[in-house]
């Protein structure tokens, strides 16, 4: 990272915090590390991200369903699967200081060719271990072997274990899909950049299911719906890149991989991912659990074992990337205003209601009766009288709100009976301001809330 994109990072991390997005976990006991909690308006950014998701992949079809699969699952999974044997990172040690990194986020040494110097003392760093990066907890009142289970690492597994029940419950025909939001944890060794690689966060995925001769056309239709939905939500197009991930680089169930890279302040780093993991997961699973997960197939009157389809998207890296994208500076009058250009439709707050002055008991009136009339129709409507009529602009285009609709004495008919029940709305991006007449108002923010 250099001064510039460094600096960035703080001003983001700063706003985060400020204004209610995101805070350290645990912080008034000095944090936990890899971990976060999110405020207020960060809870509504993300439930934001996953009404679009939902709406994008697996509402608006007729061919997918969602589940919710337990996080604590049989540890039977995880050894089928792969995760107790092989999900582990290099790990480096530090004789000195005792810190630990992650072997491939450490620089070779300059001074000693072919070993690693420690990024905090400049001890040479001892041999390379692997590290299992999965939570393990102890079920029932013994603690023994057999009790242990893990936190998920992943939320595809809940997919592929409750394959066989879909098909029983709904009869989908071929092609269908999974989807899923939920919690996985991974006990990674050098959590950072704030919360893009953390011990604890929340994915948004679906396991979609092919005839093997049609993956092809429904991977790459994967792939632009995953291109279109970024660009929907507002992620900043012009710093995505895909990279094809070179055979040899594969991961051992996938036949293609594309991921979607973003220029995040630190760095170009993994955004989401989209994979062709093939019949792996439900052959492994047939043969883990001995129960035959093949589906039958109608039209050749046969069971095959279907292919899998697997868009991937992390919920904690979305907000990450829409806050990267949407964090907007100008020089304003000798003073630099800070905001963020939200789209409507993503923006945790769609609109800020204030009464010109609080101490003013007919414009309160009105006010609440436009707050309460706005509220009531779109939820994410914020009121706001604290401090002079500069200080909340300024506080909601932090917050990244597109409009602070404003009740004045314009509204009451005092100066102008023609603006009577007209209110000023101000523009988040443009700073302009209009009369709108309050009849006006839902019809009026509804039209822009693309």
């Amino acid at each position: 990272m250099n001064e510039t994109t460094d600096n960035l990072m703080e001003k983001i991390q700063s706003l985060a915090k400020r204004r209610g997005f995101i805070y350290q976990g645990s912080e008034i006991y000095g944090g936990l590390a890899g971990t976060w909690d999110y405020g207020p308006l960060g809870v509504a950014l993300k439930n934001n991200i996953k009404d679009a998701w939902r709406k994008k992949f697996v509402s608006s079809k007729s061919d997918m369903y969602e589940v919710d699969a337990a996080i604590l699952m049989n540890p039977k999974v995880w050894e089928t699967s792969g995760h107790v044997a092989g999900f582990s990172d290099p790990l480096v040690e530090c004789p000195k200081c005792k810190n630990r990194f992650r072997e491939d986020q450490v620089e070779d040494s300059k001074k000693n060719p072919g070993t690693k110097d420690c990024p905090n003392c400049g001890t040479t760093l001892g041999a390379a271990r692997q590290f299992n990066m999965m939570f393990a907890t102890q079920i029932g009142a013994v603690q023994d072997s057999s009790s242990t289970v893990y936190l998920r690492p992943e939320t595809a597994a809940g997919m592929f274990v409750n394959f066989k029940n879909v098909i029983d419950s709904f009869h989908p025909k071929l092609p269908f899909g999974m989807a899923q939001i939920g919690k996985a944890f991974r006990n990674e060794i050098t959590p950072r950049d704030f919360v893009f690689r953390v011990r604890e966060f929340e994915q948004m995925e679906i396991e979609y299911f092919v005839k093997p001769e049609d993956w092809q056309k429904y991977f790459e239709y994967f792939k632009d719906s995953m291109l279109e939905w970024m660009e929907e939500v507002g992620i900043d197009m012009q710093k995505v890149h895909e990279l094809e991930v070179a055979k040899e680089d594969l991961a051992h169930y996938s036949d293609r991989t594309i991921d979607f890279e973003f220029d995040f302040p630190f760095g170009r780093k993994e955004l989401f991912g989209l994979a062709y993991r093939k019949d792996f997961d439900l052959g492994s699973h047939s043969r883990g659990s001995s129960v035959d997960l093949s589906y039958q197939d109608e039209e050749s009157k046969s069971k095959i074992l279907p292919h899998v389809i697997e868009p991937s998207f992390g919920v904690d890296r979305s907000v990450l990337a829409l806050l990267s994208s949407a964090y907007a500076e100008e020089e304003k009058e000798g003073e630099t205003r800070s905001y963020l250009k939200f789209k409507p439709s993503i923006a945790p707050v769609i609109c800020a209601v204030s009464p010109l002055l609080k101490n003013k008991p007919a414009l309160v009136e009105k006010a609440q009766y436009v707050y309460g009339m706005l509220k009531s129709e779109f939820g994410r409507v914020m009121w706001d009288d604290n401090g002079n009529i500069g200080k909340r602009y300024r506080r909601q285009d932090e917050i990244g709100t597109p409009w602070c609709i404003v009740i004045d004495f314009d509204t009451l008919g005092e100066d102008n009976a023609s603006f009577k029940d007209t209110v000023t709305v101000r523009d988040r991006d443009t700073g302009s301001q209009k009369r709108v007449p309050i009849a006006d108002l839902i019809t009026t923010i509804r039209a822009e809330l693309v």
